[in-house]
This record gives C-alpha cells, sequence and structure tokens, in this order.
C-alpha cells in the first residue's frame, strides 16, 4: 500500500469557535496556539467567518502598517484575501460549514494559520480573534515557519508602491503587481524584500526564468534571506528541478535549522531522486519541529517504508500521521493497513523474528 492522495482535516471542536493567537517574531513567525476562549456568535443570513487583528509591539519594534487576512479552504485553494490594519476587522462571507484555514501573510510570506471549523449548529455566523505578537529577535518560540529575518526601510514613495503592489496581488492582477514591484527595484535595487515578491508574482505567472532571477538578486541584497531561499527551493521543487532545490534548501536548514517547511521540502526533493536514506532525516525534523502543519512528512515516510517492505515502519508513521489529521477522508483505509501490519509484527515477534 502507498501513501493515497491527501487533503488536511482540522477541528476545533464544540459550537463555538476558539480565540487562538498567532506570535510574531522578528527572526521568524510562528502560529501558537494559546489560550482557548469561546467565541459569541452573531445571527446573519449569510453565514460570515469575521474577528478582529491585533498586534501587540513589544517596547522599541515597529510592525508592518498592514497584513493580509486570508482564507483557505479545505484543499489549501484561497478563498480570498483582505487588508487589515491594526485593530482592524476582517469578514469573510457567503462561506459553508466544514473546516476552513485563516493565514495571516507579510511581506509575500505567510506567517502563520489556524485551524477553524464553521459548525453547522451555530445558527449564525462564527467570530475568530487573531492576536499577531510583535517581538525581539531572540529567536522562534515553536519553530516552524519562516518571516522576513527583518523589514526594508523604503522611502515615503517606496512603501506607497509596496502597498499597491500587494493590493494588487490580492485582486489577483499580477500584471499590475508586477510593474508596481519593478518601479519599486528600479528606485531601489537594495530592496531584497521587493525583489522576492516580485520572484512570488513571476512565477505565479509562470515566469520561471524571470522569478529566479528575482529571487537571486534578492539574495544577492540580502544573503541567506530565508525567504528568497525558502521560495526559490519550492520553485525549482515545482519544476521537478530537484538537485537545485536540494543544494538551495540545504543552504537554508544549513542556515536555519528550526524552519520545518524547508526541512519538509528537501525530504521530498531527496525523495523524488530516490535517495531515501537522505530524505528520512529530514522528514523526521519537518515532522518532529511542526507537528500539525507537517503532519504530511508521515505520509511521505510511511510511502518510502512501504515500498521498502517495513511495514509496520509504515504502519507506526500512518498512526502518528492519524494522531494529528484524525478526520483524514481515507481513514478507515490507513486504519485497516495499520491493523493489518502490526498483526504480521505481533507474528513476526512471538516467532522470535525482529523487525528493523
Amino acid at each position: 500500500m502507498t501513501a493515497p492522495k491527501h487533503h488536511d482535516d482540522w477541528q476545533s471542536g464544540g459550537n463555538k469557535m476558539p480565540r487562538s493567537y498567532f506570535r510574531f517574531l522578528a527572526i521568524a513567525v510562528v502560529l501558537i496556539p494559546a489560550n482557548l476562549f469561546g467565541q459569541g456568535q452573531r445571527a446573519g443570513t449569510a453565514p460570515a467567518l469575521h474577528g478582529v487583528l491585533t498586534v501587540k509591539a513589544k517596547e522599541g519594534t515597529t510592525p508592518p502598517d498592514s497584513f493580509w487576512v486570508i482564507l483557505f479552504n479545505r484543499d489549501k485553494s484561497e478563498f480570498g484575501r483582505q487588508a487589515v490594519a491594526n485593530h482592524g476587522a476582517y469578514s469573510f462571507r457567503n462561506i459553508s460549514i466544514g473546516d476552513w484555514e485563516i493565514a495571516v501573510e507579510a511581506g509575500g510570506l505567510i506567517l502563520g494559520r489556524i485551524a477553524v471549523t464553521v459548525n453547522p449548529t451555530g445558527g449564525g455566523d462564527m467570530r475568530q480573534d487573531l492576536v499577531l505578537e510583535w517581538g525581539d529577535k531572540s529567536g522562534p518560540t515553536n519553530p516552524g515557519a519562516i518571516s522576513s529575518l527583518e523589514s526594508y526601510s523604503r522611502t515615503t514613495e517606496g512603501e506607497s508602491l509596496m502597498k499597491q503592489a500587494l493590493a494588487a496581488r490580492s485582486r489577483k492582477n499580477s500584471v499590475e503587481a508586477t510593474n508596481l514591484l519593478k518601479k519599486v527595484v528600479a528606485a531601489d535595487a537594495r530592496d531584497f524584500e521587493a525583489w522576492t515578491e516580485l520572484g512570488n508574482v513571476l512565477f505565479a505567472q509562470g515566469h520561471a526564468k524571470d522569478a529566479e532571477f528575482a529571487f537571486r538578486r534578492a539574495l544577492e541584497e540580502k544573503p541567506n534571506y530565508a525567504v528568497a531561499l525558502l521560495n526559490l527551493g519550492k520553485m525549482q521543487y515545482g519544476q521537478k528541478n530537484y538537485d537545485a532545490a536540494i543544494a538551495t534548501l540545504t543552504e537554508l536548514t544549513n542556515s536555519h535549522p528550526e524552519f520545518a517547511e524547508a526541512h519538509r521540502f528537501l525530504g521530498e526533493s531527496y525523495l523524488r531522486i530516490k535517495r531515501g536514506s537522505n530524505a528520512v532525516p529530514e522528514l523526521e525534523e519537518a515532522a518532529r519541529l511542526d507537528p500539525h502543519n507537517q503532519a504530511d512528512a508521515h505520509l511521505s515516510l510511511a510511502a518510502l517504508y512501504d515500498a521498502a517492505g517495513l511495514r509496520d515502519r509504515a504502519a507506526g508513521e500512518y498512526e502518528k500521521f492519524l494522531a494529528m489529521r484524525s478526520n483524514y477522508p481515507d481513514k478507515k483505509k490507513l486504519e485497516k493497513y495499520i491493523r493489518d501490519n502490526k498483526k504480521l509484527r505481533s507474528s513476526a515477534e512471538s516467532a522470535g523474528w525482529t523487525t528493523m
């Protein structure tokens, strides 16, 4: 049995939406669940998910003026995004009941995510407040996500163009976003964040060579810039240029070993060129650093062990995966695999055999 195609599932439980928190650190941005509090619901004719974004900045730090609040469908396709300032409100209407994911983005990179469930028994809209804590550069307390190592200081005109570019991107107007970002870097070629964002929108349009140039320009201005390295590595992976992806992502994990997503894509790249012994530690590290968001690493490990005939190990990985994804669509298939192969292991052990 090989790992089936999969979807991510989340639950928040109960009829009320819990309040969860994002935590921002200047060196990394990580979603950290905090104390859970029930949220009241507001009756409405059209189901909506809404809330308030609050940014708490420590003394001596300056967060961005605005962030993107993004709503993702269960299959992780984007439902919509809204620009939200500190203490600003967001509202996504006409959504269906079920599982969703809210993310906060700044500088072209998702900073953190929180799973939410719109419960059909609520009878009204759902509220999910978000809190961003902007701290110092002491490092992440729950590693896994990547953000800017620092914010680039622009002129007033440059900042205005950057905001316009991000707004155009949110409207899915990639051509306008590209033109505006080109103006930003033409005015200040040292703006590594603008180069990185330009790489993102160019790649989204299918201009891979131009996107790579933009990412590399960002890295010229800011060597080891984690955002550019990650996005370049993911682009190379998407192009099936696995050797290049391995080189890029290895550079990233060497300089920033705490970032789970980098380990995940590095492990997947090794798998694609049949270097399983290299893939295993990277996938294991991704799952260790960020157990929920990188739970799919267990599926990749299970598929690898199954192909090698190590079905007891594959069963163990499926168990770890289901512990994180209790509503997985093919849960019954995985549970049967686990039962069957645990029996095999028990039989082998009772006969005095050992398994690797």
